[in-house]
């Protein structure tokens, strides 16, 4: 379980393909004492299991499901990452609740600068738009953001200056794209209205609830 909050832009050592998986490793300016051997870290808002440790080198595998619904697959040697360790019990909650399990990918459909902070739009599926919701929370390459507004196919986000500097969204552009991670309640209460994509609405209803006194 991670917040969202980036703790080190990280660099692509290398991406080395084996099948239809992959090892990747990357370096870190956080210290090797702060990983063990098993721990797990958000690599761009992917959740990966650390396998190797050398110096200020991470490894981790990499399934073909994870190269498939993320964008890991498409870096290349010395690329900079967004790197975030696991969520402590006694840690704030800066962010919000992120998996790491991405959803999709979104593209960049259009970036502008407004008094120091960049608006970026992105286009995203109508599937996957609605768990995007005004003011709601979204994980972008595994930052936590606020999303400014919604339209029929895209979705926008401010990001201040900070948040620039600290991550690698300062180096996105329109056409880059980009890993999605929806935020999770979203995703269970639909599950919990039996709205699941081809499935009979079996859950909670407006009629379930006027049953129950809910009207």
């Amino acid at each position: 379980m991670f917040t969202g909050l980036i703790e080190d832009v990280g660099r692509l050592v290398k991406l080395e393909r084996r099948g239809t998986s992959a090892l990747l490793a990357v370096s870190t300016a956080i210290p090797a004492d702060g990983f063990s051997l098993g721990d797990s870290v958000a690599v761009n808002g992917v959740c990966l299991t650390v396998v190797n440790i050398q110096g200020g080198n991470l490894a981790f595998d990499v399934s073909p499901e994870t190269l498939d619904k993320s964008s890991l697959g498409g870096l290349t040697t010395g690329a900079k990452v967004n790197l975030e360790r696991a969520l402590r019990l006694s840690d704030r909650l800066g962010g919000h609740i992120v998996t790491g399990h991405i959803d999709c990918l979104a593209t960049i459909s259009g970036r502008r600068e407004e008094s120091g902070n960049i608006i970026f739009n992105f286009s995203l599926s109508r599937e996957q738009l609605r768990f995007i919701v005004p003011k709601g929370s979204v994980a972008i390459d595994g930052i936590s953001l606020t999303v400014n507004s919604v339209s029929a196919d895209s979705f926008s986000v401010n990001i201040i200056p900070h948040t620039a500097a600290m991550t690698t969204l300062h180096q996105r552009h329109p056409g880059d794209r980009v890993n999605i991670e929806t935020d999770i309640i979203g995703k269970y209460v639909e599950r919990l209205l039996g709205r699941s994509p081809g499935e009979a609405s079996s859950g909670i209803t407006l009629e379930t609830l006027m049953r129950s006194g809910f009207a």
